[in-house]
């Protein structure tokens, strides 16, 4: 079949989000609430294994911290917690803080050029997926993309692949026309779940992830003057990805 559209993850996949935007912000929505709560890099790579920020809250409590005792609007503060720490993030993204990762841009504009149709898929709120496409990729950028599918708006987070489902409605595709870009075990178990063929770019907090199942395993999208590295899958020749190259994927 034909390749019609790309759907992509958000957290790690088009940026690194997740160390450098929205670690950082849950600290400082921590030290404003006045708690003694401080998520190191170490300590935040085993929070991700827990999809949703309000549900990476509950499990950093349930786990890491027994000593801590629940008041009685706990689902509250958590609700609080985690809008404070997507209005921290959104500053940190507004001062350019969090780049596209390499060959993002440059993919996605091509993409758009050869007529491809485009969508996310992600677990992060509307509101982070706004801001970091507003100011990674420029003004109007998130029109680019026929449908996000993001948040709260799916009875389950990755790696149920609801996301992936509504995403698929929404566009009116069935899975064999489409390829899904992750990061994470999570989020490919996700995608797979949905049909999808899968490519994963890895990052410094999935290295060691379990990523069976993946159309191709590479260190990023890279670009022509910096070659990505192959880490599993076929070699198709071309240390970037372009259209050309997903089109050779998706047949393969």
């Amino acid at each position: 079949m034909t390749l019609h559209a790309l759907l992509f993850d958000v957290d790690g996949t088009l940026a690194d989000t997740e160390r450098d935007g929205h670690r950082p912000a849950f600290n400082q929505a921590f030290a404003d609430a006045g708690l003694d709560w401080h998520w190191d890099a170490a300590l935040y790579g085993k929070l991700l294994a827990v999809t949703g920020g309000k549900e990476r809250i509950k499990h950093y409590i349930d786990q890491f911290r027994p000593d801590y005792k629940k008041p009685a609007n706990f689902d509250e503060l958590v609700a609080e917690l985690h809008q404070a720490k997507t209005r921290h993030f959104a500053t940190l993204a507004a001062r350019g803080g969090i780049p596209m990762r390499p060959g993002v841009k440059r993919l996605l504009i091509e993409a758009r050029t050869a007529g491809l149709r485009l969508a996310i898929a992600t677990t992060t709120t509307p509101e982070n997926v706004t801001v970091l496409l507003e100011h990674s990729l420029g003004s109007g950028s998130q029109d680019w993309f026929e449908v996000i599918a993001a948040g709260d708006i799916v009875p389950a987070k990755k790696p149920a692949s609801d996301i992936y489902h509504l995403a698929l409605e929404k566009m009116g595709l069935e899975p064999a026309v489409c390829l899904a870009f992750e990061d994470s075990e999570n989020g490919l178990r996700a995608s797979l779940g949905a049909g999808l063929k899968t490519l994963v770019t890895v990052n410094d907090y999935t290295l060691d992830h379990d990523f069976t199942g993946a159309a191709v395993v590479l260190s990023d999208l890279g670009e022509p003057d910096a070659p990505n590295r192959l880490l599993a899958g076929p070699d198709l020749g071309q240390p970037f990805v372009d259209v050309a190259y997903l089109r050779a994927l998706h047949r393969g």
